[in-house]
C-alpha cells in the first residue's frame, strides 16, 4: 500500500465561459490546466483520460456546479420557506384549518427540529409505518431468521422495505427519528449524528442508528441521509467527477469520501492518513484519553497532524482535534454494539446521496481491515444511489459482498436522474457494480447487470422519457384507486411530477417510487 495515490480534482471556480469554451472546442490546456488538478499516481493514465473525445461530459459537470452554486443560497431560503409553509399547513389542518385557526387566533406555529417539524421529504411521502410490520418483527424473533433472509420468502420484501423506509426516514431530524422508530416500528433508537465535512466545514453529514431490540438485538440497522432537495452542497456533490485513487483498491468519488469525513481535496494527503490504516494514529485529544475519543467518534489524526503542521503543503496550521465525522463515529458505535448483542448481525442502507455512503462505508471497513466487524455483514441496500468509483473498485468489493451470498443491492426506479451520475465513460470510469434490481414505471421488477440508459443523456431515450414523465403524473392521480388509499399521492407528490414534465429522471428521484416499487414490485426476480 505504499504506491503513489492518483487523484482528479474539477475546479469550476477556475474560470469562465471562455476557458469553457477553449477548454471544449480548442482544447486548450491552459483552460484544462485552470479546471482540472491531477496527479496521475503509478499508472500514469490521467492524459489518456482526460484528453479524450468526453472532455464535453467535464464541462457539463463544470457548468451544472456553476449553476447550482450560483442559486445556492436562494436554494437554501426557498427551502426554509417551502418547508415552513408545509409544516405550518399540516399542523393545522391543511388550508381550511389554517383559516379557521387564523379567525380564531390559535395557529400552531411551526419549531424546526421539534419532533412534529417534518422535512420537505417526509411530506412528499407521508408513510411511516413499515410494510407488514407484524410479520417483520414475528420474522426478527425466529432462530433461523438470518438464514432465511436471503432466500426468495417475504424476507426479501421486508427487509427491502424497512431499509427504503429508514433511508426516507434519515431525511428527518433527531426527535422525529426517535419517535418513529421507538412508537411506529416498535424497535430501539441507538443514536443520531450530526458529522462534520471538512471540505465544506459544516456538519452535513446525517445518520442515524437503531436495532430492532434494546436488548440481545438480532439486527442493527445503519442509515445515512441522502440529497436533501435544497442543499446545494448535496447536489454539488453528485455532480462533482473529482476522485481519489485508493493504491490496490481504485478510484473513489471524493466528494463521497469528505463526507464520510476522511479527506479534504484542499489538501489531498489527508485522504491517504485517514484511508491507510497504518497511517492511523492517535493525536492530540485536547484532553480526551485515546479510548474516550475513539468511542465519541472523533476523528484520529495521524503523527504530521499531532503538531498542527501539514509537512507537505508550506507548513499550514489544520487543527489539533477534528470534529465528529461520519465514518469514525459510526464504525465506533457499531464495533460497541456488535460487541454488546454478540448475536447481531448489520445492515447498512441509504437513499440517492445516503446510498453512496452507505456502500463506501463498509469499504472502507475492508481497507481497514475490520474482518471480525465485515463478518457480521448482513447486507447493503441501497435506492437511487449515485456511481461510487471505477471498475477496479467494483471487482475488489464484489470479492467481499458476493460470497458465499450477495450482500449489496441497488434498488433503482425507472428514469431516476442520480443513478445515472457521475458519468459512466472512458474520461471518468465511474461503473456501478453489484446486484441491480431494476423498476419499471409500472413497478415491475428486473435482474439487470446495469439500468437501462445508463447515461441519462442518450438521444434514443429522450422522447420515451418525456412519455413516461406524462405517464408518471397521471398515475399520481389514479394510483390510489389501483392498489388501495395507502399509495393515494397528496398534492406536495403531484407537484415534482409537473416538474419532471420539464427535467424527466428529477421526479424519479422522490423516495414515493421507491417505497411504491419495493411494495408493489414482484420479488419473483429473486428467486
Amino acid at each position: 500500500m505504499s504506491a503513489i495515490s492518483g487523484f482528479l480534482i474539477v475546479k469550476p471556480e477556475n474560470g469562465g465561459i471562455l476557458d469553457l469554451f477553449k477548454l471544449l472546442v480548442l482544447k486548450n490546456q491552459e483552460s484544462e490546466a485552470k479546471f482540472l488538478e491531477s496527479c496521475d499516481g503509478d499508472d500514469g493514465v490521467f492524459e489518456e483520460e482526460v484528453m479524450g473525445d468526453n472532455r464535453w461530459a467535464i464541462v457539463v459537470s463544470i457548468i451544472a456546479r456553476k449553476v447550482i452554486k450560483i442559486i445556492g443560497k436562494p436554494m437554501e431560503w426557498t427551502g426554509y420557506l417551502v418547508e415552513f409553509i408545509l409544516n405550518l399547513l399540516s399542523l393545522n389542518g391543511n388550508f381550511l384549518g389554517l383559516a379557521y385557526r387564523f379567525f380564531h387566533g390559535d395557529v400552531v406555529m411551526p419549531q424546526r427540529d421539534s419532533e412534529t417539524f417534518i422535512s420537505a421529504i417526509g411530506h412528499l411521502d407521508g408513510r411511516i409505518d413499515l410494510y407488514k410490520s407484524d410479520m417483520l418483527l414475528k420474522d426478527f424473533n425466529e432462530p433461523d431468521f438470518h438464514n432465511n433472509l436471503l432466500r426468495p420468502e417475504m424476507g426479501n420484501q421486508v427487509l427491502l422495505d424497512l431499509c427504503m423506509m429508514a433511508s426516507k426516514l434519515a431525511y428527518e431530524n433527531a426527535k422525529v427519528v426517535r419517535n418513529v422508530v421507538n412508537l411506529h416500528w416498535k424497535m430501539h433508537f441507538v443514536d443520531f449524528y450530526n458529522c462534520w465535512n471538512d471540505y465544506q466545514k459544516e456538519e452535513s453529514t446525517q445518520v442515524f442508528i437503531l436495532c430492532d431490540n434494546p436488548k440481545d438485538a438480532n439486527l442493527i440497522l445503519i442509515s445515512f441521509r441522502g440529497t436533501e432537495p435544497f442543499d446545494a452542497d448535496d447536489w454539488i456533490t453528485d455532480f462533482d467527477y473529482s476522485w481519489y485513487e485508493i493504491p490496490e483498491l481504485g478510484k473513489v468519488h471524493m466528494g463521497f469520501l469528505e463526507a464520510l469525513g476522511l479527506g479534504n481535496r484542499k489538501n489531498t494527503s489527508t485522504f491517504q492518513e485517514n484511508l491507510l490504516v497504518k497511517n492511523v494514529k492517535f493525536g492530540n485529544l485536547n484532553g480526551l484519553d485515546a479510548s474516550t475519543a475513539s468511542s465519541e467518534g472523533y476523528k484520529l489524526f495521524t503523527s504530521n497532524e499531532q503538531v498542527g503542521l501539514d509537512q507537505s503543503s508550506d507548513k499550514k496550521p489544520i487543527p489539533a482535534m477534528g470534529e465528529r465525522t461520519a465514518y469514525y463515529s459510526v464504525k465506533s458505535k457499531l464495533k460497541s454494539l456488535l460487541q454488546e448483542h454478540k448475536n447481531a448481525k448489520f445492515v447498512v442502507t441509504g437513499h440517492s446521496l445516503g446510498g453512496a455512503l452507505a456502500i463506501l462505508f463498509p469499504t472502507v471497513l475492508v481497507l481497514h481491515e475490520e474482518e471480525d466487524v465485515m463478518q457480521r455483514l448482513l447486507g447493503v441496500y441501497t435506492y437511487g444511489q449515485p456511481r461510487v468509483g471505477n471498475r477496479q473498485l467494483g471487482r475488489f468489493m464484489e470479492s467481499h459482498l458476493e460470497h458465499p451470498d450477495p450482500k449489496y443491492f441497488r434498488v433503482v426506479y425507472c428514469n431516476d436522474l442520480v443513478p445515472r451520475l457521475p458519468y459512466d465513460n472512458k474520461t471518468f470510469l465511474y461503473k456501478h457494480f453489484g446486484i441491480c434490481l431494476y423498476y419499471n414505471s409500472f413497478y415491475i421488477a428486473q435482474k439487470v447487470d446495469e439500468e437501462p440508459n445508463p447515461n441519462y443523456f442518450g438521444i434514443r431515450f429522450l422522447i420515451p422519457e418525456y412519455m413516461n414523465a406524462m405517464w408518471e403524473l397521471f398515475r399520481s392521480l389514479i394510483i390510489g384507486h389501483m392498489h388501495g388509499t395507502e399509495y393515494k399521492e397528496c398534492w406536495e407528490s403531484t407537484l415534482p411530477r409537473i416538474v419532471g414534465l420539464a427535467i424527466p429522471g428529477l421526479s424519479a428521484h422522490s423516495p414515493v417510487d421507491y417505497v411504491n416499487s419495493v411494495r408493489l414490485g414482484s420479488m419473483d426476480l429473486l428467486r
